[in-house]
């Protein structure tokens, strides 16, 4: 196909998932967009809830397979949004609206390549393209749901604004929540155990503790306490504190050690919301990155995470 239609193409895509908002677990007319544009290029594609994807028409399992996904939900817009959301407007060449930036643009770059290569054939690699959905919640309902039916993937690029540099590292995620436990009794006599200095003392450690390996790519792992509820009234002395810990984790460390360590260390009683969220990353010396060096891209690691098993991300 024409590269100039490909790039028409996608920019019309692009400005339809404008035009349709898709909220995360909210997707359902974005996903029946891509889906209409797939089929209607002769893409044999398949849909799992508000997830599409689809493998080359020369699909050989014998080949090394190369993963293209971005994510088409977006967050909701804020009130500082000077213009319609919705309204997909060219200004001096730049695409506005909702979701152009994040993800559209990626996604619709990588739709155009996958129908670059998807009738050719004799590659040397399969290419499947995934659009997912609920990406910005870490939903259980996006990349995750098809995980399995994508095996297997040798290699991934997952589009996300990175101004077409190339992120290959990221730090994991674990929200924590601490139950710090007490006895309650009145301010005014000596009586109770107060949950608030349980809960100061192991704040006090998450604070100061600094984790003994230090990744190369990502540094220290971070720990840092977000929320803190305790108490009902001035002269109740609390039995209970609950606290939340943000975790970023490196690649020296599974989540599953990290919460091993807290737990021998606090007395609060340590419960992760979710282990999925586990750091990654590619090979600065591999041949993806060495080339995208060699075209004068730049490579940096992620202190956030892009909620995906990822390899290497640009768009």
């Amino acid at each position: 196909m024409p590269l100039t239609i490909l790039k028409n193409d996608a920019i019309e895509l692009l400005k339809k998932l404008i035009e349709s908002p898709s909220f995360s677990r909210d997707e359902d007319d974005t996903a029946s967009i891509i889906y209409d544009f797939l089929r209607h290029h002769a893409v044999f594609l398949e849909r799992k809830n508000n997830n599409i994807w689809a493998k080359n028409k020369h699909y050989d399992i014998s080949k090394p397979t190369i993963l293209l996904n971005s994510h088409h939900d977006t967050v909701k817009p804020n009130a500082g949004y000077t213009r319609n959301p919705y309204l997909p407007s060219v200004e001096d060449g730049k695409l506005y609206g909702l979701g152009s930036n994040d993800a559209g643009g990626a996604l619709v770059s990588l739709i155009a390549t996958f129908l670059y290569f998807y009738q050719k054939e004799n590659l040397k690699y399969n290419f499947i393209l995934a659009a997912s959905a609920e990406e910005e919640i870490s939903g259980k309902n996006g990349i995750e749901l098809i995980y399995k039916d994508l095996l297997p993937i040798d290699f991934a690029i997952v589009g996300e604004p990175t101004l077409m540099d190339m992120a290959i590292a990221e730090k994991g995620l674990i929200v924590v929540d601490c139950y710090a436990k007490g006895k309650a009794g009145h301010a005014a006599r000596e009586e109770g155990i107060n949950a608030i200095e349980i809960a100061l003392k192991d704040i006090q450690w998450i604070h100061s503790y600094v984790f003994p390996k230090k990744s190369e790519l990502l540094g220290n792992v971070k720990m840092t306490v977000t929320i803190i509820n305790s108490g009902t009234q001035h002269n109740v002395i609390p039995d209970n504190c609950v606290f939340t810990i943000d975790i970023r984790t490196t690649d020296v460390y599974k989540n599953e050690e990290i919460i091993e360590i807290i737990k021998q260390n606090i007395q609060s009683e340590v419960v992760p919301r979710s282990l999925r969220l586990q750091s990654s990353s590619i090979d600065a010396n591999h041949i993806f990155v060495k080339s995208g060096l060699e075209m004068g891209k730049k490579t940096f690691v992620k202190n956030w995470t892009w909620r995906f098993c990822s390899f290497t991300y640009c768009g």
